[in-house]
């Protein structure tokens, strides 16, 4: 199965399939001298209380191969008339069953304590030995098989007669190679005594073990960034840049694991080898993408969507053909051959696109400019990889894969790690920033208290109750209770200033300020909203309703588009107008009843009747009907356990002729 983009080069691009090439000489020859050094000491410690021998490899010049699937063709004596060599087998999806046989003399073997065949093959097969079964591997019926695609069976006594013995393998090729660079390995066959054949792959898996090494370490290391990342953004869940650049770390970890238990023989299905690598390589170029239009303050164009939705595709299809049936994954995976080349290029489309999102340059943030520096450098070298990526492919670069491949390993960490600093020291930036708004809004908070405090002054006459209840640190809701003791009378105001947050809570001290001293001059409602609407035009829009009650109970009533209040648990048929700050010279008249003992009101901002709960059911107009003769502490916490979305201001008036003082 292939190793990447260039030979034996790992890549980002999602594989369909990565070639286990078979044990040779010159793998061994490949190794570096430690490894080399490492490895020629096991073997001769191996073998040095075995009898001199050799190690015989049986050639595809020694074998002829046949398409189809006849368990007869394991028989010694076979007219072999329309077999083809073997050397002029190439892997055909239109034909995943075929049939191999080899003619070779093993009478060498006859001294050898433990005679063995090893047997190198990426793909489900049966090995037959003069028509007798010796061993196979994976299931011939789907094509199913184990990474572990090298492996050693006795070699029975019939073969080590003094004539020309007959080997076949019946073979599946379910995963056959998409990529189109290098022909999938064919099978290699060995004899020799076990322990040796044995030693030989502790070499290679040794060389490659020490070959790969530096993959294993770097991505070790991103992969625990990857956990770091993801903490940080748990932390602070609106840090999608801290999210992406965790998945990103976390798919690149995981293409590079995958590869290295592949290219050290690991024991596990290939359709889980093919699920991880497609699953990650996708995820790796989606992240990838869409992080450096985050980070840049952008949404991601639509084109980009659509190339990582085709390349995703793409890699789903791949990952299907490890679960279809055989001859449905084949049908999918001659599709998927045909589409290998335009997936670099995808990945090279998704690679510029750092310097998409940043343009234009001129305009970027001094405070971003380390973070797109290094984002522009990380999209300039993938640009450069893959495109020397797409040329390799054509045949026209090989030179410089390997020296591609280390830098790619130490620009992916560097990268990886720098922005991770950046991320953390603009992250530790916005909690600074963060910390000093929440004090700023705690103190605003402190201000506002001044404004609608928690006791409320004597009303001579009337029993009020009060909750007020904000949906963030300061609220748009207010409302004022301001006694005369010139003539007994109270008014009352509340209001709610369109919006929330800080700036309705600045809006809000406007008018209570506003009221106050509207409420020196007159103390008629109407006269009262006409000043307030004058005072607020071009600031925004406030609900509100005033109303004053005498010693005797007569209540005279003002509404500027405020919710109507209820008396004794019905709602009052009040006259509305526009908010004010609509329209600047409104009027508003007033309405006029009266209170008898014991009777109630009930005043609400609209925080009660939208308060709503996780299905989208608001509280509504017939609930607080309902509790509108409660306590106001009941009928704002029912509210609140509904779900509050809105500031909630609740006030209830009984009239009683006695002077009440509260608490």
């Amino acid at each position: 199965m292939h190793d990447g983009l260039f030979n034996g080069v790992p890549h980002l691009v999602p594989p369909i399939s990565r070639k286990v090439p078979p044990i040779s000489r010159s793998a061994v020859a490949r190794v570096s001298r430690p490894a080399l050094v490492c490895s020629i000491f096991l073997f001769f410690i191996s073998i040095s209380a075995l009898p001199a021998q050799s190690i015989q490899t049986i050639s595809p010049q020694q074998c002829l191969w046949h398409a189809g699937d006849n368990p007869a063709w394991a028989a010694p004596n076979l007219d072999e008339t329309d077999w083809q060599p073997y050397t002029r087998w190439k892997v055909n999806p239109s034909q995943p069953r075929i049939w191999v046989r080899c003619h070779a003399d093993l009478s060498a073997l006859r001294g050898t304590v433990h005679p063995a065949l090893q047997v190198s093959m990426p793909a489900a097969y049966e090995l037959y030995g003069n028509g007798q079964p010796i061993g196979g591997a994976g299931n011939l019926h789907s094509g199913h098989f184990s990474m572990d695609t090298i492996r050693s069976y006795p070699a029975p006594q019939s073969l080590l007669a003094p004539q020309t013995a007959t080997l076949a393998a019946r073979i599946t090729y379910g995963y056959p190679d998409f990529s189109g660079d290098v022909e999938p390995s064919p099978l290699t066959i060995r004899a020799g005594d076990r322990e040796i054949l044995e030693a030989l792959l502790d070499a290679v898996v040794l060389s490659r073990i020490h070959r790969f090494t530096n993959y294993v370490v770097y991505f070790a290391i991103i992969g625990i960034l990857a956990f770091v990342l993801f903490g940080l953004f748990l932390f602070d869940r609106g840090r999608r840049d801290l999210l992406l650049l965790s998945i990103c770390s976390l798919g690149l970890a995981a293409i590079y694991v995958a590869r290295y238990s592949t290219v050290t023989f690991a024991a596990y299905p290939v359709s889980v080898d093919l699920a991880i690598y497609t699953a990650a390589a996708a995820v790796v170029i989606f992240s990838r993408t869409w992080i450096g239009f985050v980070l840049a303050g952008r949404r991601v164009p639509l084109f980009f969507w659509i190339v990582i939705g085709l390349d995703t595709t793409r890699s789903a299809v791949a990952a299907c053909c490890a679960f279809l049936p055989l001859s449905w994954s084949l049908v999918l995976a001659g599709a998927v051959q045909r589409t290998y080349q335009a997936s670099i290029y995808a990945n090279i489309v998704c690679a510029v696109s750092p310097f998409v999102a940043f343009w234009p340059y001129t305009r970027i943030r001094r405070s971003m400019i380390p973070i797109a520096a290094v984002c522009l450098a990380w999209g300039a070298f993938m640009t450069i990889f893959f495109i020397f990526g797409a040329a390799n492919f054509n045949g026209r670069i090989s030179n410089l894969a390997s020296l591609l491949v280390s830098a790619e390993l130490v620009v992916t960490l560097c990268v990886i790690v720098l922005l991770m600093g950046l991320l953390l020291r603009d992250q530790q930036r916005t909690a600074l920033e963060r910390a000093e708004l929440a004090g700023e809004m705690a103190s605003a908070r402190e201000i506002q208290q001044y404004f609608i405090p928690d006791k409320l002054p004597s009303t001579p006459g009337l029993a009020i109750q009060s909750v007020y209840l904000p949906a963030r640190e300061v609220g748009g809701d207010f409302f004022q209770v301001l006694p005369d003791a010139r003539d007994g009378s109270t008014l009352i105001v509340v209001g709610d200033v369109a919006g929330k947050g800080l700036k309705a809570g600045m809006m809000s001290a406007l008018i209570v300020g506003a009221i106050r001293t509207a409420s020196q001059f007159t103390r008629e409602p109407g006269e009262i909203l006409a000043l307030l609407n004058q005072r607020l035009q071009g600031r925004g829009l406030v609900t509100c309703l005033a109303m004053r009650i005498n010693r005797i109970g007569n209540v005279e009533l003002a509404n500027a588009g405020h919710l109507p209040p209820y008396l004794d648990g019905n709602e009052l048929p009040v006259d509305g107008s526009l908010p004010l700050g609509a329209t600047p010279g409104s009027t508003y008249s007033a309405m006029e009843f009266r209170l008898l003992q014991g009777e109630s009101l009930l005043l609400v901002s609209d925080g009660i009747v939208e308060a709503q709960n996780a299905h989208g059911e608001l509280f509504g107009f017939e609930r607080t009907r309902q509790l509108s003769t409660r306590p106001a502490a009941e009928i704002a916490a029912a509210a609140q356990d509904h779900g509050q979305e809105d500031d909630i201001t609740v006030l209830t008036l009984t009239f009683a002729p006695a002077e009440v003082l509260h608490a």
